[in-house]
């Protein structure tokens, strides 16, 4: 039995001692002993916009407004899986993952598991400055372990599954039996994990539409400016054709930005 699922139990068992009453917290301190651990470089992370605890960007608050809307949703309908998608590329998706997984992992409740399932682009080990040599790919094609490939980015309560290299048939991998029993085992064995999973965007192939049915809930990343009014609403209306719970849209690069 790992150290996470050890404080699982034991926070679990807390909450029953006190009868139940409150929300049962996580640790803010968990020793990651078989998931590898690394040191994130803050010059490297303000340069691609990545928010952390010590940022001082005004879009921390906005990310703050986005996670309170997120968690609460997930909460009130016992979610625990969460795909973020964009029409197109270049629209902010992946960085729009990243932040609110951070900021969720802020939270002392739960803990979060960030999945690069961006099988044709991945770029989430990009974002974080990770050097990557195996990732989804490989777990799904059988060359490794997923307890091999996860990565604890020295933030509090939050593991990442990464992406490596691009998948030509991501669409069929993304439904495989594989992938199908992660999604489950992410889901039961941590009670107290959100899974945040991004995606590639609706519009360029049929992955979202493939891989949907399977979460509990999606976001759609628009970028002000930038976005076509009809490739959203195209979007919106593939991704409630595929997964009822689309949970709303976040306008990137705008003021509005977290509004759900």
């Amino acid at each position: 039995m790992d150290s996470l699922t050890k404080a699982v139990q034991l926070a679990q068992q807390e909450k029953r001692r006190a009868g139940g009453a409150g929300r049962a917290m996580v640790p803010a301190e968990i020793t990651y002993t078989q998931t590898r651990s690394v040191d994130l470089y803050p010059g490297w992370l303000h340069q691609n916009h990545v928010l952390t605890a010590e940022s001082r960007d005004d879009a921390v608050q906005a990310y703050k407004v986005l996670r309170t809307q997120v968690s609460q949703r997930m909460r009130a309908n016992g979610w625990r899986t969460l795909g973020i998608t964009s029409p197109k590329r270049s629209e902010g998706k992946t960085l729009t993952a990243i932040n609110l997984s951070i900021s969720l992992a802020l939270e002392a409740n739960h803990t979060v598991l960030l999945v690069d399932a961006d099988l044709r682009q991945p770029s989430i080990h990009t974002y974080l400055g990770l050097e990557v040599e195996n990732g989804l790919r490989e777990y799904l094609l059988g060359a490794l372990p997923v307890e091999e490939i996860l990565i604890h980015p020295n933030i509090r309560r939050m593991v990442v599954l990464p992406g490596s290299g691009p998948v030509p048939s991501s669409s069929e991998l993304l439904v495989s039996p594989v992938m199908m029993a992660l999604v489950q085992q992410v889901k039961r064995r941590y009670p107290m994990r959100l899974c945040i999973f991004d995606l590639p965007p609706v519009l360029s192939s049929d992955d979202v539409l493939a891989f949907a049915p399977y979460l509990d809930s999606m976001l759609l990343v628009a970028e002000e400016g930038k976005t076509i009014r009809a490739e959203l609403a195209r979007s919106a209306e593939l991704i409630q054709g595929s997964n009822h719970n689309l949970m709303g849209t976040v306008l990137n690069r705008s003021a509005e930005q977290g509004s759900l």
